[in-house]
Order: C-alpha cells, then structure tokens, then sequence
C-alpha cells in the first residue's frame, strides 16, 4: 500500500525532473558559454531537458569542427537538425572539409545559412574558388570570413566573395599568397564598411591594390600588412586617411621611410604599431608617431631604427 507521502514524494521527484531542472539548465545555459559537446551532452541526460534546451535558439549559433578530421560530413549532418537553422558563427580551422561539402551546403542547406555571420575556414587547403563561390552564395548576411593560409584561392574567389556577401566587416586573407591587385580592387569597390582586413603575406601585392583600399575603406580599424615587402612609400602615406585606424602591422616593411611614418602619424586613435624589421625608419620618424599618435599603448622598433 502506498502511502501520501510516498504519492507526494514521486510527485516532487517528477516536478523536479521534469520542470524545475530544465528550467534551471536553461537559465545557466543562456548566461554561461558552455562547450558545443557539453550541451550536446546533456541533450541525452532527459527528454525533459532536451526540450527545454533545443527550445532556446540562442544555445545553437555556434558550429566549432576546427581540427576534426571529419569537420565537412559532421557540419552536413548538423546543419539538418533544426536546432542549428539559424547558425550564425562557423568554425572549421583545421578541419578537414573540401568543396564538394560546399557544395552540399549550397544544395541541401541554403535554408540553414542565411542568418550565418562567421565563417572561418582557416588552412582548409583543400577549398577553392569554386567552394567559396558556393558557400558565400548562400551566406547573405555574412560579416566576418578567414581562410588564412590557402594558396589555391585565387582573384576570382574574392571576386564572387564580395558579390554574394555584401555586409562584411571582417576579412583574413593572411597567406593568400595567390590573390593580387585586382583582388583587392573587388574588396575596395565593395566593402566601404570593411573594419578589420589581414594581408600579411599575399606577396604579389603591389602599391597599386594597397591605395584602391585606403582610398575606398576609410572605416578601417585594424590593417594588417606583415611580412610585405614590395610596398613603398606612395602607398603608405596613404594610411593617413583611415581616421578610424587603431592596429597597424608594418613588420618588414623594408621601404618605409620617415616621409611615410610621418604621415601615418596623423592616425590620431592609433594604439598598435609594429614596426619590427623596418631598416629605412630613424628617430625622426620615431619622434613624428611619439607626436601624434598620443593614444599609442604598443609599440615595436625591434631591429628598426638605425
């Protein structure tokens, strides 16, 4: 025979389990930043947690396969769960994903990209310009994009690039090494609003491309051009007409004079500045970015001045 206490005790039990638990996981959940495995994880501790858990959209905007080696088949498969169809950040550096997954994605999982806004394809060298084609078509809304390291993407791939995503931000081009001036005339003719942007070693770049993007992307924030050593001193007195730019990389710039320096120290909310490995700089230079960049809280002369 069953006693009250017993009934009422179950029924605590099952209020617990099923109400007050998942609510509490959700509350915490929201408010702490828990691994993508760990809330996979607890999706199979109950149905009445899984519930209340997959019912809140904002758990499921972030993909990380970054170094898996099967990171292009396990974004397939996630991106058919209706918890992620509304993804917004995509990590796959290191991963192991081709344009054939790409392709899939653009085919069977259009629906699942359109809120997307970070996409990061770090050393995925086995993407192209056709992979980037196919999944920027399908990414409208994107703001940040990186595939740093990858020799195969070329002009074009940035040409269809900054066709589909019109609202970019962000761009990490560090060690294209394939991509040119007319790469980056597509970049300036159509990212006006383009705050952050990673050249370090695309090394057939030339004056010509540098100034197109300092003409036409006057938000920069942070420019980054290390280890580029072709660029002279026409195109970095340019640098003077990003009023808004706080990082500068310069490591290597072989031909930068103090006539450049000098410019770019009218960057008056300058807070970063490398300018390791540049031989040609001396204190007049020096003295010229002591002057007017009072904001300044980094900088490097390492094996610079003379």
């Amino acid at each position: 025979m069953v006693n009250g206490h017993d009934v009422l005790r179950r029924e605590n039990d099952l209020t617990w389990r099923k109400e007050i638990v998942p609510r509490v996981f959700q509350i915490v959940s929201t408010r702490i930043s828990l691994p993508q495995r760990d809330l996979i994880t607890l999706l199979l501790t109950s149905p009445w947690l899984n519930q209340a858990l997959v019912s809140c959209s904002s758990l499921w905007q972030v993909l990380d396969f970054h170094e898996e080696s099967n990171a292009g088949d396990r974004l397939i498969r996630a991106l058919k769960l209706p918890r992620y169809h509304h993804v917004r950040h995509i990590n796959l550096e290191f991963g192991r994903i081709e344009d054939e997954h790409l392709h899939l994605l653009k085919n069977k999982r259009s629906e699942s990209l359109q809120d997307l806004e970070t996409l990061n394809l770090n050393v995925c060298q086995k993407i192209s310009d056709k992979g980037i084609q196919a999944v920027t078509s399908v990414c409208p809304n994107l703001k940040s994009f990186s595939i740093y390291w990858n020799v195969r993407v070329t002009d074009l791939g940035i040409k269809k690039l900054s066709q589909n995503c019109r609202h970019l931000v962000n761009l990490n081009l560090s060690g294209c090494q394939s991509i040119t001036d007319v790469g980056l005339n597509s970049i300036a003719d159509n990212y006006p609003e383009l705050e952050v942007l990673n050249l370090t070693r695309c090394t057939k770049l030339t004056d010509d491309g540098l100034q197109q993007i300092l003409l036409k992307c006057s938000k920069l924030q942070s420019l980054n051009l290390y280890a580029l050593s072709r660029f002279t001193d026409e195109a970095y007195k340019k640098i003077a007409l990003l009023p808004n730019l706080k990082f500068l990389d310069l490591c290597g710039a072989q031909n930068l004079s103090d006539q450049g320096l000098s410019c770019i120290a009218e960057c008056k909310n300058l807070t970063d500045l490398n300018l390791t490995w540049c031989v040609r700089v001396t204190d007049v230079g020096v003295e010229a970015i002591a002057q007017g960049c009072s904001s300044l809280e980094f900088l490097s002369l390492c094996s610079s001045s003379r």
